[in-house]
């Protein structure tokens, strides 16, 4: 695993963390310093570690990806179906936290 930090512009940050997934899995994390955002399809692990530094002005140890497969839905008859998304589980050093309640 390389040591080198990995620069991305504001506007990429800006683009990489989509919103913050808030449900009762995603709040459980909160005790072991967890924060579950959603992201671009195509953020790599490093540019999720940079984007949520640059952003939140936190210490970033870890990052878990995963792509979460859309649901297939009915309405009235007619099969829809729901977008798939890509999920980060960041992992925060000790001491540092995020408040994902407040706006960026």
């Amino acid at each position: 695993m390389s040591t080198s930090k990995k620069t991305i512009s504001a506007e990429r940050m800006y683009d990489v963390v989509v919103a913050p997934v808030i449900t009762e899995k995603a709040t459980m994390g909160s005790e072991h310093n967890q924060v579950t955002f959603k992201v671009r399809m195509d953020a790599t692990k490093p540019e999720i570690k940079a984007a949520v530094e640059g952003l939140f002005k936190v210490t970033v140890t870890a990052v878990n990806t995963s792509v979460v497969k859309g649901k297939t839905k009915r309405f009235r008859g007619t099969i829809g179906r729901r977008s798939d998304y890509k999920k980060a589980v960041v992992t925060l050093a000790e001491g540092s936290s995020i408040d994902v309640t407040t706006g960026v």
